[in-house]
């Protein structure tokens, strides 16, 4: 049976790499020495031309009830018929887990360095997130939702024009033993290519 989240080594832990789910995360959080050394990890993934194509917006806990509130008045602007549950969820998503790392993508048009490629360079510092807070014993879960999407919640991270969400990452320490999901196959996704006779 694997240890999910296994950190007696790196290769453990990639191999057994679990998220948590962020309604379940609670305190302790990393510290702010921990809480640098995970953004830090973030920012050496592949990059090419050098760009640094992403953001990182740390929601702290002590601005969570006006990012509640930004959410809430977002949501209701997009949607004015939105139900009570859909403000309820608006706010449990703010309010959950210690840490909150919004992760906006930054492209940089007009160059020689593809746009998709910016793109995925976003989505793995993403996961370097993920890995990191792993890494230091702490549980994270990778979200996106309609927030991901809306203009008013990117201009209300501070993201400047053209800037795009690559979701949220939550950080803490679950109250809710890891449970392994369903994971494919290795030949169902893998192939080795030889050339077609």
């Amino acid at each position: 049976m694997t240890t999910l989240n296994d950190r007696t080594s790196a290769m453990s832990l990639l191999l057994s790499r679990r998220s948590a789910k962020a309604r379940d995360l609670a305190e302790p959080g990393p510290s702010e020495i921990e809480l640098r050394q995970i953004l830090s990890a973030a920012s050496r993934v592949p990059d090419h031309g050098k760009l640094s194509p992403w953001r990182f917006v740390v929601i702290g806990k002590e601005n969570r009830e006006a990012f509640a509130a930004g959410l809430v008045a977002a949501l209701r602007a997009e949607k004015p018929d939105a139900s009570e549950i859909e403000i309820e969820g608006a706010l449990q998503f703010a309010r959950q887990a210690p840490v909150i790392i919004a992760v906006l993508s930054r492209i940089t048009k007009g160059i020689k360095i593809p746009e998709w490629e910016q793109e995925l360079s976003a989505g793995a510092a993403c996961q370097n997130l993920l890995m990191a807070a792993h890494a230091l014993g702490y549980h994270a879960n990778w979200l996106t939702g309609w927030a991901t999407y809306s203009p008013a919640v990117i201009e209300l991270l501070g993201g400047a024009p053209g800037d795009r969400s690559a979701g949220f990452v939550f950080i803490g320490t679950s109250t809710r033993p890891a449970e392994e999901r369903p994971r494919p196959e290795l030949e169902a996704i893998s192939t080795i290519w030889s050339p077609r006779t």
